[in-house]
């Protein structure tokens, strides 16, 4: 029986590491598996510090070992279309995006579960979690920003564990706005809130100079059934109508599993085929680095009231 990580990331039979501890604990799991030359996994976020982050990206590197994180909504069936969409001109050239992510909870009152959440040190409240996926999954479709500004706004400033009753005080923002610009200045409005008590949800707007894109979804997590809606219109003053995702965008075999469950999936088949074909499809430490420093540019501009330009990423 294995006794420990060391024991564990070195057995023969392992050939990738999976971390799936919270946040502060990222770290140790991930340099373990990188000092035993192995592949390794790790959920976002990949550490709750960007220094911490670009040392694990280093090391990764260094060591030539595969590395990927755990931004998987990029690689959904939806998003691959919408990008391809957008690649091909359905909407023109694009102008405008808009965003709003919410979900019921992260509220004042939370669940043991989510007592880890609180701190702020351990980078896991909604702002942290929330926005990494999505905006990662918006930018995969429509590129990144070059610059952008922000608020960060602490709502709850006590929370209730509900078992218990216990009370701890925090700053962690349970809400982000987000402004900015993409490339040709196309705009970008964002708003990723926690504890919305109904009606929560995803709904992105994309605008171009030919058509336009509406993505929606009940859910910010996906339960079974709570699949993305697609909705287009290329023209002028059109409805927009229902875009079912082609056959081809769905490459895993059909099955009951929740639908955040499933882009976990296609992250998995991602990295399956890139060790078979040598390619690198799948988000790595170096994609967690950048929505770390983005998240981190949203907080020194609420923090200053300046805009922040973004650093370009290097090909």
């Amino acid at each position: 029986m294995v006794q420990s990580v060391n024991e564990l990331v070195n057995h023969p039979e392992v050939d990738l590491v999976i971390v799936l501890t919270t946040a502060p604990q990222h770290a140790d799991g991930v340099r373990a598996a990188i000092a035993a030359g192995k592949a390794v996994y790790c959920e976002w976020p990949l550490t709750p510090d960007v220094d911490t982050s670009k040392e694990l990206v280093d090391l990764a590197r260094a060591a030539n070992v595969r590395h990927i994180v755990g931004l998987q909504r990029r690689l959904a069936p939806h998003n691959r279309y919408v990008r391809d969409l957008i690649s091909e001109g359905f909407i023109g050239k694009l102008r405008s995006v808009r965003m709003h992510v919410s979900m019921n909870y992260f509220q004042a009152n939370r669940g043991k579960a989510l007592q880890w959440t609180v701190p702020p040190e351990n980078f896991s409240s909604v702002v942290a979690i929330y926005a990494g996926h999505f905006l990662d999954m918006l930018f995969a479709s429509t590129g990144w920003p070059r610059e952008v500004s922000a608020l960060t706004v602490n709502q709850f400033k006590e929370v209730t564990i509900t078992e218990t009753g216990e009370t701890y005080p925090t700053t962690t923002p349970d809400q982000l706005v987000l402004a900015g610009k993409l490339a040709d200045d196309a705009v970008l409005t964002v708003h990723i809130e926690g504890g919305k008590r109904n009606g929560s949800g995803v709904q992105i707007d994309i605008t171009g100079t030919e058509g336009d894109l509406r993505i929606s979804n009940r859910s910010a997590f996906g339960n079974v059934g709570d699949d993305y809606q697609i909705e287009g219109a290329h023209g002028d003053n059109l409805p927009l109508l229902p875009m079912p995702v082609p056959p081809a965008y769905h490459d895993l075999p059909r099955s009951d599993l929740p639908s955040a469950v499933l882009e976990l999936a296609e992250l998995y088949a991602a990295y399956a085929n890139d060790v078979r074909n040598g390619t690198r499809t799948a988000p790595d430490f170096s994609d967690a680095l950048r929505m770390h420093q983005l998240i981190n540019a949203a907080v020194t501009s609420y923090e200053t009231g300046k805009h922040i330009t973004l650093a370009v990423k290097n090909s």
